[in-house]
């Protein structure tokens, strides 16, 4: 009788032990589900181009504004827009192409980085061909919306842009959208040679998905807004634009428009926090389906003490 009463107090005493072993996964679960959100929240936040809208230069103030930005962070240099998209941030350089990466255009580490420009082109765009980089993100940030110009419409309804440096704003009028790897190294070659460019503008133009004739030719500059592709795997989305001295008019900056390109995949180089999204929504899940399964089991448990 005694051992039996102690089996039932062992029986009891691992059922707790079971119990709490349960919830303090599932509160464990809640707090990892709660803290991605909020990372995750923080981080689209931070790309956001309405945090650097203070900063947006322009020639009634002298760039004032963009002035102070460049205080905080001197390598800042230029400021690249895509009429009728959210890109619309300021453009940094540096001795590599790894510390933009994971780095704000303030200077301060943040997994969704900024735009930069290749570390091996001119900082006065000089060069034949000027490559651009930026994060994939969702929630339409930094690059996200590059992708979209794999859609035709798009493509044909988005042509022209800006870029502002050395004090003067210029004209973009995007003229190729190209998927390619990111081992491609003919795509991914800055400041082409001259006797190489016609060999390369020609490979660019064979390899897009659409094109736009704009009479581009090897004496023009070119850039090359680069970011990762949600298709495929090392996939890469280049939007392609020339560069010119004169500017064009924003079509939509009186409408909103702004939203009609939908956010896509977020980029693999943003960090760890790609992933925390989906598993905070699977660690709430888990959470909600483990607090059910302990209503149920109380529940089943005092209706048998009752019954006794």
């Amino acid at each position: 009788m005694k051992a039996k009463v102690m089996g039932k107090g062992t029986i009891k005493l691992i059922s707790a032990a079971v119990n709490i072993a349960v919830l303090t996964m599932m509160v464990l679960a809640s707090a990892f589900a709660g803290y991605a959100l909020w990372d995750s929240k923080q981080l689209y936040q931070a790309a956001d181009k309405s945090k650097y809208t203070v900063y947006k230069p322009s020639l009634a103030d002298e760039g004032k504004s963009f002035k102070e930005l460049q205080a905080l962070n001197p390598e800042v240099f230029a400021w690249l827009c895509v009429y009728g998209t959210n890109i619309d941030y300021p453009v940094t350089q540096c001795e590599d192409n790894m510390k933009y990466v994971n780095t704000n255009a303030e200077g301060l580490y943040s997994l969704s980085g900024t735009i930069f420009l290749d570390c091996d082109n001119s900082g006065d765009f000089s060069d034949f061909n000027s490559i651009l980089y930026g994060h994939h993100m969702d929630k339409q940030v930094m690059f996200g919306q590059i992708g979209e110009f794999a859609d035709e419409d798009v493509f044909d309804s988005h042509q022209y842009g800006s870029l502002y440096y050395e004090a003067q704003e210029h004209g973009i009028v995007f003229f190729a959208f190209v998927h390619t790897d990111a081992y491609d190294g003919a795509f991914f070659t800055a400041n082409v040679e001259p006797e190489l460019r016609q060999e390369y503008l020609d490979d660019l133009l064979g390899k897009a998905i659409y094109t736009r004739d704009i009479g581009i030719t090897i004496e023009d500059h070119i850039v090359l807004l680069s970011t990762c592709s949600s298709t495929s795997t090392n996939g890469r989305d280049i939007l392609v634009g020339r560069i010119d001295s004169e500017t064009y008019e924003d079509p939509f900056i009186n409408t909103e428009n702004n939203d009609i390109i939908e956010p896509t995949g977020v980029d693999s180089r943003g960090g760890y926090s790609w992933w925390l999204t989906p598993w905070a929504l699977i660690g709430v899940l888990i959470a909600i389906a483990i607090a059910l399964v302990l209503v149920i089991h109380y529940r089943s448990k005092h209706k048998e003490g009752k019954s006794k």
